[in-house]
């Protein structure tokens, strides 16, 4: 980080701890292994060059690797298809107090496994943060997409810029949907109404 920011005057350095991933020799009762891991469980599984057994404080303590990332990756050496850690008590998951101990009779029919890890399960808020931010981006998409329309068409019958919109729109979208986005836009004097023909919009330069 100092040679870079020295190199780089004004520039901010981010590390992508997700994107590392190394390869680690390991030595087992049946021979040796190597496993292709990532950057947080080569962290953790080279504690075990030092003890056989460790508590999950004692390995966050050590790391320095945020809560919820150690538990995936202690889920990842395990709890998954490659246990190359014991953990106890047995579970799927990985609690407050459990102890993991070095699987010295770890078995596996190839020589290199690469350990996945487990994927983080998205909480209900950042669900509904998720949608939200589509939703918002859509909308955008819509009035972009109505905008540019009638700009070209200058005047145009609601059925005809409904099917012109479907036609543009590469996502789903209901009818309710567009004709709130229109209504939208002659509120914010993009368009307006045909004085004697409701269904017929001008564009507004």
């Amino acid at each position: 980080k100092t040679f870079y920011l020295g190199k780089h005057s004004g520039r901010k350095l981010q590390w992508q701890t997700t994107l590392g991933h190394a390869v680690l020799k390991a030595d087992f009762k049946e021979g040796k292994k190597e496993f292709q891991v990532s950057l947080f469980q080569t962290l953790v599984l080279l504690m075990f060059n030092e003890g056989d057994g460790f508590s999950f404080e004692e390995i966050k303590m050590a790391t320095g690797i945020e809560d919820s990332e150690l538990r995936r990756t202690l889920q990842s050496l395990a709890c998954g298809k490659a246990r190359v850690l014991i953990k106890s008590p047995k579970g799927k998951e990985v609690e407050d107090g459990d102890k993991f101990i070095f699987n010295a009779d770890f078995k596996h029919k190839l020589f290199r496994i690469k350990i996945n890890q487990i994927q983080m399960k998205e909480t209900v808020e950042e669900q509904v943060s998720t949608t939200e931010r589509v939703f918002q981006d859509r909308q955008y998409q819509i009035d972009a997409a109505i905008v540019r329309i009638m700009k070209m068409r200058k005047t145009l019958g609601h059925n005809l810029l409904v099917s012109e919109l479907y036609n543009q729109l590469k996502f789903p979208v209901k009818p309710g949907d567009l004709k709130k986005r229109i209504e939208s836009l002659i509120d914010r004097d993009y368009m307006e109404r045909d004085k004697d023909s409701p269904n017929q919009y001008h564009y507004v330069a």
